[in-house]
């Protein structure tokens, strides 16, 4: 299924960046692990920058390091499509995990299956290794708060 075609996105990956320093410092601190790669029509890569603190035993990326890569995933699609509203949330979130992850560059593909006025449905693939492999693939929905009126004065 193609992501939905007719979206613009409205932020670039560099201002989500910034937009998730500011609202939301304590996902990286003071590191860069999670990020936002490119912001386009429809969708969004984000990547885990993992390391030895996202390890389990046996060398495996622990799985919630790859659950909160997908809600990042949702979370730079939303922001990046429906507005920069951080009060953004997850409503849904379901993922499989499909083979193991080392540390290592891993990438979120996500796609906006559907975008409208207070929902977002998106799903994402997440790869990793040199082979590319699909290690993760998710869905999930976020909520889109009402825009608000702000009284002139």
């Amino acid at each position: 299924m193609p992501a939905q075609s007719n979206l613009k996105p409205v932020l670039t990956a560099a201002e989500v960046n910034a937009l998730m320093a500011s609202v939301y410092p304590q996902l990286n601190d003071q590191f860069s692990f999670y990020e936002a790669l490119e912001v386009f029509p429809g969708g969004c890569t984000v990547r885990l920058n993992s390391d030895e603190r996202h390890l389990r035993p046996g060398g495996t990326v622990s799985g919630p390091a790859l659950f909160t890569l997908a809600d990042i995933g949702g979370y730079v699609c939303v922001l990046s499509h429906a507005g920069p509203d951080a009060l953004s949330v997850t409503t849904n979130l379901s993922i499989n995990f499909m083979r193991k992850a080392e540390a290592g560059p891993i990438d979120g593909h996500c796609r906006i299956l559907k975008l409208g006025k207070s929902l977002m449905v998106f799903d994402i693939d997440i790869v990793a290794g040199a082979d590319r492999h699909t290690v993760a693939h998710a869905t999930g929905t976020y909520s889109i708060p009402p825009k608000r009126m702000y009284a002139v004065k």
